[in-house]
């Protein structure tokens, strides 16, 4: 019984140190736990959602000093991603400047509140 639970333990202790080579726990030893585009803080209690980004979108680009990661939440991780996939599959709505507005919707505002 004894070894069984050694044994188990020492897996589970490999397992962590393994885990903790992987770049995801590198970066939040080197990041603060921010979000880098909503500037959302995290905490140990929601660390889960503070995912790592690849800048250049290779996972398998992992410099040692973290150059290539960005620590972002899980919402604004998806934003990037799908922003790149669009990007990526042309299209063309999202590459092309919108055009100016020509509405005004302030432009009765004067004499409405001259009215009185």
């Amino acid at each position: 019984m004894s070894e069984k639970l050694d044994r188990l333990v020492l897996e589970a202790r490999r397992a962590a140190d393994k885990r903790a080579e992987g770049y995801r726990e590198k970066a939040l030893k080197i990041y603060p736990w921010v979000c880098g585009r909503c500037a959302r803080e995290f905490t140990v209690t929601n660390l889960r959602e503070l995912t790592v980004h690849h800048r250049d979108h290779n996972h398998d680009n992992n410099p040692p000093d973290g150059s290539n990661w960005e620590l972002l939440c899980v919402y604004c991780h998806d934003n990037e991603h799908q922003r790149q996939l669009e990007a990526t599959q042309g299209n063309v709505a999202a590459k092309q400047p919108g055009k100016a507005a020509t509405h005004s919707p302030f432009a009765g505002l004067g004499s409405l509140l001259k009215k009185e």
